[in-house]
């Protein structure tokens, strides 16, 4: 049975094993996508060996590494600020329901208090996810009035 005390800490380099399974098994939990774990790797490594671009936030109980996430930046002139995106949550199945989302969601709130220019969360959801859905509304999250667009053809 694990504890039920969550710690949560900024993630180190040596997580990126930990944070290559997670995406690759919320991609496939999520969409049925089958990722390339040597291309995950080397994004995931990419964040850390540039930190400008974000961070990850990792969650453990009982040293075992409970789940994570990823915070990058996306610059608001209309604010003057730095909005937050959350990306790449992902919680161990067992550990789901125990409140280790909503511990590393506190915390990333915390240091963005603590850096002073955040203007505001964001993230984006599969829209068929509605457990995740309801986990954001529960926590405060509102769903925007903007739809997402993408382009790939670069």
């Amino acid at each position: 049975m694990p504890s039920s005390t969550t710690t949560i800490r900024k993630a180190k380099a040596a997580d990126a094993p930990s944070l290559v399974q997670f995406n690759v098994a919320m991609a496939w939990e999520t969409e049925q996508l089958q990722l390339d774990e040597a291309k995950i790797r080397a994004g995931v490594e990419g964040l850390f060996a540039q930190p400008q671009y974000g961070f990850y936030v990792m969650a453990e109980r009982a040293g075992e590494v409970t789940g994570g996430l990823m915070i990058t930046y996306e610059w608001s002139d209309w604010r003057n600020q730095v909005f937050w995106w959350i990306q790449s949550v992902y919680v161990l199945p067992e550990h789901r329901g125990q409140g280790v989302y909503r511990a590393l969601y506190e915390e990333v709130k915390e240091l963005a208090r603590a850096e002073g220019n955040c203007c505001g969360f964001r993230l984006y959801v599969e829209k068929t996810n509605a457990a995740a859905q309801e986990v954001y509304r529960k926590l405060g999250m509102e769903e925007s009035h903007y739809a997402m667009f993408e382009d790939h053809q670069i």
